[in-house]
This record gives structure tokens, sequence and C-alpha cells, in this order.
């Protein structure tokens, strides 16, 4: 892994750790929002095809930690311009009710 990716991980955990508790999230609402993030984070060993990548399965993460990358794709502060655009729209409930079905999704 590369200074800059170490960097933006911890970044993005002391963001999660630091933040104040998310609103509830609601799992019903975020697996109907969750829709378009399954055709990559719900595949288990998917890769992109370019550049070649791994994927990341987020099921079972916490909820903070998606919030808070969630937070940093709309704003820019992690680049990837895929996610930056799915992120956009996205309001502050919209992001705790994704986080919220992700947790608890595949345990």
């Amino acid at each position: 892994m590369n200074r800059t990716a170490m960097t933006l991980m911890a970044t993005s955990l002391c963001a999660a750790l630091s933040a104040p508790a998310l609103a509830a999230g609601d799992a019903a609402a975020g697996k109907q929002k969750a829709f378009t993030c399954m055709g990559c984070h719900g595949v288990p060993s998917y890769t992109n095809v370019y550049p070649t990548y791994h994927v990341p399965r987020l099921g079972g993460q916490h909820a903070q930690y998606l919030v808070s990358a969630l937070q940093a794709y709309k704003s820019g502060a992690r680049q990837h311009p895929t996610m930056r655009a799915q992120a956009a729209s996205l309001s502050e409930q919209d992001m705790a009710d994704i986080a919220a079905f992700f947790a608890g999704y595949g345990q």
C-alpha cells in the first residue's frame, strides 16, 4: 500500500472515531438506497476492469466509517471519480441509511 493510501485510510479512521455519533440510519431504507452500490460492493472477489483493483466488500463494516468515507468522497477529500459521483447527491440521512444497511449486510 502506498503512502497516500495509508494517509487517506488513517485520516478516514481518525474522522470516524472522533466524529459525533451519527443519526440512526434506517437499514431498510438503506437497502433501497444502496441498490447501485451492490453492483460493485456486493459482489464477492470483484475487481474493476480498468484500472484493475480489488473493490472492497462493505458488508459488516462499521457504520460511522462508511459515513465518513462517503462524506470524504462527496467533499473530494477522497479521490475516486465514480465514488465522488455516487456520493455527490447523498444527504446525511441517505449516508446514515446506507451505512446502517451495509453494517448489517452479510452478518
